[in-house]
């Protein structure tokens, strides 16, 4: 059966479990791929540093987990689309919380966090997964920002509990460096 069919299937089968039972569900395939009912929603990104070459910085992304997600939410990845600089990051300095802003929530635990520069990708892990119904803000940090001012573009991808859970794109967090024009005054 063609992979179409089998996601309408699917989907014909969770919105009639939906309507039946008052509560979503998440989908998943016969294969065992689990799907959310109702992706995350990436809700922003911002930076702590905004001018070129600055030590230090951290690049915060939040996302919303709706309450008929279906499923939590346990992994992300943040992809750094084409630009000028490709940016590193320190895999061990990542931090994720509970709210939009970061220092106002509660601290959640992580699992793995990667980087692959290949990709130019973070994967990070959380460890239990994100219920549905939070928001959460992950920090990442650079090794330093981008020699080159200019809009950064970075791929959200949330994946939900399971051994063979897709990947749902949520949009991309968009970060403005600028260059200085090097005075002192």
């Amino acid at each position: 059966m063609p992979i179409a069919t089998k996601l309408v299937a699917a989907f014909a089968s969770a919105a009639c479990t939906v309507g039946l039972l008052g509560t979503a569900q998440a989908v998943s395939l016969a294969d065992g791929t689990v799907y959310f009912t109702s992706p995350p929603r990436l809700v922003g990104a911002r930076t702590t540093q905004k001018s070129t070459y600055v030590w230090g910085a951290t690049y915060y992304f939040t996302l919303r987990i709706p309450e008929n997600a279906g499923e939590p939410l346990q992994r992300i990845t943040i992809a750094q689309r084409e630009s000028p600089d490709t940016l590193q990051f320190y895999p061990e300095q990542t931090r994720a919380s509970e709210g939009e802003r970061f220092d106002s929530g509660l601290t959640l635990p992580l699992g793995s966090v990667t980087t692959d520069k290949e990709t130019r990708s973070v994967s990070i892990t959380f460890d239990p997964p994100v219920a549905p119904g939070k928001t959460v803000t992950v920090g990442i940090r650079p090794k330093r920002n981008p020699d080159s001012g200019g809009v950064y573009l970075f791929g959200v991808t949330a994946f939900p509990a399971g051994d063979k859970a897709y990947g749902q794109f949520l949009g991309f967090g968009r970060l403005s460096f600028y260059e200085s024009d090097g005075g002192l005054f």
